[in-house]
């Protein structure tokens, strides 16, 4: 059974990674053999929380596109594109910089998922306007969602996952984690020319045209857009408060997609228009596989052989999981890997001599986890969706041209990791 499910899950990824067909075929495909081959049962896919399907993000993603299709109704995108360019005055650099910076703000605040959710409409309507291609534009937004995601306890699902096994506390994200994650960000700001070159050309007749709008203008229901407003204040503020109100994020998303469905009065072509039904297929026999590999212990069994080789060597061990963490959840998705390496980590952290700081250990998977998201289009849960919102908007972006740009943006992500790993728990203690 092993050997099945390593089969599978390779040749689906080889199929996912040549984009000749379709990524949903193929995870459900994929999805499908395990099961019928018996590598997984009914109990594994629907009901367990190891090796079945994560439906907290399904139905989170489910909720906010809900969300988003309500608001797109009311013009708001719209209003934001045209401030945005006009902002910028026209410059596509400093449209991508200020859209990358809104995403990682938000980001931390909120879940990186919802973010893109929520931003990706903004960047297809401000490029649409310029005549520009929104492809790398997208790609920088969510990268730096996934920057931004590291920051805090909310923004990135492994996080929660992270903070729950370790007894981790909102302030403890912050205070040990946004530090590097402002680092990260502002270097990557200044590789974005460099990253995305070619990318700025913009007609000056464009520009003209766009600096000449009127945003208000873009607002087609005022009313509505004040009801959308207060249901994303209290969404938002229940994401933030999930410690405190012990509501699931997947939960609050549904109960908010449907109270705007009943009070907008919308048709079901309006609140479904936004909904990626192929992206929540695509989640769905992807956690599947992943879950054959956690079932028959692959995942495991890499992860402890790969900690196994340190020695008991305390630098050696935060470095190897986070050099790691940061390939592995580039490849399987961060959420799933993330799951299984808790135990493990939690077992190394109670082992460790206890002259470091006795979280180190769960930094580094955190960061590895976090800033190797950015590795390949299905190394996050955000990566997926955007991916998803750009095939729909006839730009698809392809998993190789995602994973040459992602590629480089790991790579110094986990590079700056290393050193602020070092440096705050190895030398200054």
């Amino acid at each position: 059974m092993t050997v099945l499910a390593i089969t599978v899950f390779v040749i689906a990824y080889a199929l996912i990674a040549s984009d000749r067909i379709n990524k949903t075929l193929v995870a459900l495909v994929g999805a499908g053999i395990v099961v019928a081959l018996g590598v997984v049962g009914s109990d594994d896919v629907f009901f367990s929380r190891e090796t079945g399907i994560d439906w907290d993000v399904i139905f989170l993603l489910f909720g906010m596109m809900v969300i988003v299709s309500v608001l797109r109704q009311t013009g708001v995108f719209e209003f934001i594109a045209i401030w945005a360019a006009k902002r910028a005055k026209g410059s596509p650099l400093r449209i991508m910089i200020l859209l990358a910076l809104v995403t990682a703000v938000a980001s931390a605040l909120l879940d990186n998922v919802t973010t893109v959710l929520l931003v990706a409409p903004v960047t297809l309507l401000v490029c649409d306007r310029l005549t520009i291609n929104p492809v790398p534009f997208l790609m920088a937004e969510v990268f730096a969602s996934n920057i931004g995601g590291a920051a805090t306890l909310v923004g990135d699902p492994p996080n929660i996952i992270i903070a729950s096994r370790a007894g981790l506390t909102f302030n403890d994200f912050l205070i040990h984690m946004t530090p590097i994650v402002l680092v990260v960000l502002a270097v990557f700001v200044v590789i974005l020319p460099w990253l995305f070159r070619g990318s700025f050309h913009v007609d000056a007749e464009r520009v003209a045209d766009v600096m000449a709008l009127n945003e208000r203008e873009a607002i087609r229901d005022g009313s509505l857009l004040i009801k959308c407003g207060v249901v994303l204040v209290l969404v938002f503020a229940a994401f933030i408060l999930h410690s405190v109100l012990h509501i699931e994020p997947s939960i609050v998303a549904l109960l908010g997609a449907g109270i705007l469905v009943l009070i907008s009065r919308l048709q079901r072509s309006d609140y479904l228009s936004s909904v990626e039904w192929e992206t929540l297929l695509f989640f769905a026999g992807l956690f599947v596989m992943v879950g054959a590999l956690v079932k028959t212990g692959v995942i495991a069994d890499v992860a402890q052989s790969a900690v196994q080789a340190t020695g008991g060597n305390a630098l050696l061990t935060a470095m190897l999981i986070l050099g790691v963490s940061a390939p592995v959840s580039g490849i399987i998705d961060n959420i799933p890997y993330v799951a299984t390496m808790t135990p493990i980590v939690s077992e190394l952290a109670a082992s460790i001599p206890g002259h470091i700081h006795p979280d180190a250990l769960w930094w580094a998977l955190a960061l590895g986890a976090d800033f190797g998201g950015n590795l390949t289009a299905v190394g996050a849960s955000a990566n997926v969706v955007m991916l998803g919102i750009a095939r729909r908007a006839d730009h698809p972006i392809s998993f190789w041209e995602f994973t040459r740009k992602g590629a480089v943006v790991t790579v110094m992500s986990i590079a700056l990791a290393a050193v602020y790993l070092w440096l705050r728990y190895f030398v200054f203690g």
